[in-house]
């Protein structure tokens, strides 16, 4: 059977947009989505062996995770996402789920999704989807902010959530424009990086084989 792909998943979901949307509201989401790729200062990004200093996130159902406790057992695979109710994300993470987090689970490795919204909002995602692994908050998006991931919504993309009585912040609760754009990182129990993928345009995301494949060269595991 063919492995599941991720970003076939998300091209779908852009194929149903560019069947159903208005034209001008499927251009302004285009063209920031470009926008922030053509931007993207990708130095700026964590980089595999740089060195990971201590962080403290707030998992949803109210444990402190703290890299530490991340790779007590293995390595530690974060992924970042924008928010519990943006659609790319909820097939993101049940891909995840289905693809990435048994292997790593049987690997030793320790699987947490990540956003800056505040776990009382956040949590909505775990649940809805039944998650096995961690869920956890990123207060006043201070990892990303130092992994230098995070975007504003651009002008237009700003107006025309305001059009619709929308602003992200009060979404997420931290009252920013702010987001993450999604990534995955692998960091070794040294705290040593060992893989990287940011995506700026959030209809890309890393496959699950390449994080595998990661983890099992931090662990030195045989390749099969």
């Amino acid at each position: 059977m063919a492995q599941e792909s991720l970003n076939q998943l998300l091209a779908d979901l852009h194929a149903e947009r560019l069947r159903t949307w208005d034209p001008a509201q499927l251009k302004i989401n285009v063209d920031q989505r470009r926008s922030l790729v053509e931007a993207a200062d990708r130095a700026g990004f964590p980089q595999v062996g740089d060195s990971v200093a201590g962080f403290n996130l707030e998992e949803v159902d109210g444990t402190a995770l703290t890299l530490d406790t991340l790779v007590a057992d293995g390595p530690a695979v974060l992924i970042y996402f924008r928010y519990a109710g943006c659609p790319a994300c909820n097939i993101a993470l049940p891909y995840y789920q289905r693809n990435l987090a048994p292997a790593l689970k049987a690997l030793g490795a320790t699987l947490t999704a990540v956003s800056p919204q505040v776990p009382e909002r956040l949590v909505d995602i775990k649940r809805r989807h039944d998650f096995d692994f961690n869920v956890a908050t990123d207060r006043d998006n201070a990892l990303g902010r130092r992994f230098g991931i995070l975007f504003m919504a651009d002008a237009a993309s700003q107006a025309a959530a305001r059009a619709n009585g929308s602003f992200i912040g009060d979404v997420t609760g931290t009252g920013t424009w702010e987001l993450p754009m999604p990534a995955v990182v692998v960091i070794d129990q040294d705290h040593t990086v060992r893989f990287v993928d940011v995506s700026p345009d959030w209809l890309v995301r890393a496959e699950a084989e390449p994080v595998i494949a990661a983890v099992k060269a931090a662990l030195a595991v045989p390749a099969r």
